[in-house]
């Protein structure tokens, strides 16, 4: 593969890449465990937000793996792998919704730091095209965040 970028730096790209793929199928998981599992007041609308926020991930999921073959890697798919790569944790079940949110947002904001080193690391390894990637996908995780913290009393 000859686009710019030598294989040993495409190869690390893809290792920083898998280990978010890892992330975020543990948000990803969490979150539909969360939609299943709730207790609340606002039952309906937070269940139908859990949904609305994990078919987003699932498509950011989906974008990272493609953009791992893009570069010439093959994307793991194995929840063993995720579990050695991801830095976040499963945590005990939870039912209380204020629980809930306040774990899903240190996740996100986990992630968000993970993906501003990202840009920076991409962008030293002259691959714009990740690195523009991963800005998308923090801005995207900047606003789930958000959304999250409005469930929260003031």
């Amino acid at each position: 593969m000859d686009i710019g970028i030598k294989e040993s730096d495409r190869k690390k790209v893809a290792a920083k890449l898998q280990k978010l793929l890892a992330d975020e199928h543990v948000i990803y998981i969490k979150t539909r465990n969360y939609h299943w599992n709730i207790k609340a007041a606002n039952f309906a609308e937070l269940h139908a937000f859990y949904e609305e926020q994990y078919g987003e991930l699932e498509g950011v999921i989906d974008e990272i793996a493609e953009r791992i073959r893009m570069i010439g890697f093959l994307s793991t798919g194995r929840m063993s792998e995720f579990l050695k790569l991801t830095e976040l944790k499963e945590g005990k079940e939870i039912t209380d919704s204020g629980e809930q949110v306040s774990n899903l947002m240190k996740d996100h904001e986990s992630v968000i730091k993970y993906l501003r080193n990202c840009i920076r690391d991409f962008e030293d390894l002259n691959d714009m095209g990740s690195a523009d990637f991963v800005t998308a996908l923090m801005q995207q995780h900047e606003k789930m965040r958000w959304m999250l913290e409005s469930f929260l009393p003031k």
